[in-house]
């Protein structure tokens, strides 16, 4: 078995597929286009601000490490990155975001109504191309995820503004809303190869835990990663009023001062008091406990994919359940 989990790039976790992903954005960059210029404008904006590619870069290591070969990954892999992206330009809208990736939102440069409708336009898009590759079991996963994220959504609206969320109500929301989209990513790779439901049910859970860490780990780096990294705001989530873990954590342990301050922050929003709140979070070990969460998460990603045979996809796999939790950014 192979087992390099030391701190990774994700350029060394992208080297077995690195040609791949060249594949997946000229077909992203094909697929984009349109006879309407708005859309084709907005599509390149969103195409130059880059992005990790991790959903896409799931869908490739796991088809390659059960050694699938055919043009149709690169296909279902731009669906992935499109159904993602739409869910990024859909959510900067209902959030109000100004920043991501470290310039200017969509909606912020073109407004909130091309924003919604060029989303629309990249869901759609995404199902033209399942068609296509007719490949009925794809469709049904994808199809699913796509439902399963917006419940997710409407869960996590429901929730802000909520102080008396709890953790079991945050973890349905982050496996809704981003770890399905992860899930979807390894199960379809699984499904390209034609594995058997025991393989595709240890990549599909893969998937699934990968994907909670890495949303965990993005809750914490809110109160304690650095804007030239994230290319987000510090305390973006605390302005919206959203209860993620870090707060619901020192809500439970923090003194009846801490409480009430958090308390009161995810009730009304806005970063006024986000000094003091991330100075609770850090006294209470809310980040730590959060952390902790995560690697258990990532561990047992790992776990679920260790009886695959050894490979460089395999090596990759393991590298970004360990990245997941391990990144700054």
């Amino acid at each position: 078995m192979t087992l390099s989990v030391a701190p990774v790039s994700l350029d060394s976790i992208r080297a077995p597929i690195r040609d791949d992903l060249v594949r997946v954005d000229e077909v992203i960059r094909r697929r984009l286009h349109s006879d309407v210029a708005l859309v084709r404008a907005i599509g390149q904006y969103i195409v130059d601000a880059g992005g990790k590619r991790i959903r896409p870069a799931l869908l490739l290591l796991s088809a390659g490490a059960l050694g699938v070969r055919s043009d149709t990954r690169h296909e279902m892999a731009a669906v992935i990155e499109f159904i993602h992206t739409a869910t990024l330009l859909h959510d900067d809208v209902v959030d109000e975001s100004t920043l991501r990736r470290g310039r200017k939102t969509a909606n912020a440069e073109f407004g909130n109504a091309a924003s919604v409708l060029v989303g629309d336009f990249l869901y759609s898009r995404s199902f033209q191309m399942m068609v296509e590759a007719g490949n009925l079991r794809v469709m049904q996963v994808i199809a699913d995820a796509t439902n399963v994220i917006s419940e997710g959504e409407v869960l996590q609206l429901l929730n802000v503004n909520d102080p008396d969320t709890d953790e079991e109500s945050y973890l349905r929301v982050i496996r809704y809303k981003t770890a399905r989209l992860f899930e979807a990513a390894t199960q379809v790779g699984a499904i390209l190869a034609g594995a058997s439901p025991e393989v595709e049910s240890s990549l599909t859970e893969y998937g699934m835990r990968v994907g909670t860490a890495f949303q965990l780990i993005d809750d914490v780096l809110d109160y304690s990663g650095d804007l030239a990294d994230m290319g987000k705001n510090l305390g973006d989530d605390l302005a919206e009023g959203k209860p993620t873990l870090p707060l619901i954590r020192a809500m439970q342990v923090g003194t009846p001062d801490e409480r009430a301050l958090i308390r009161t922050a995810i009730e009304q929003g806005g970063r006024d008091e986000l000094e003091r709140i991330v100075a609770a979070v850090h006294r209470t070990g809310a980040l730590e406990y959060t952390r902790e969460c995560a690697r258990r998460e990532s561990k047992a990603a790992m776990d679920r994919i260790a009886p695959l045979a050894d490979s460089a996809c395999k090596d990759s796999l393991l590298q970004l359940a360990h990245f997941s939790v391990e990144r700054k950014f």
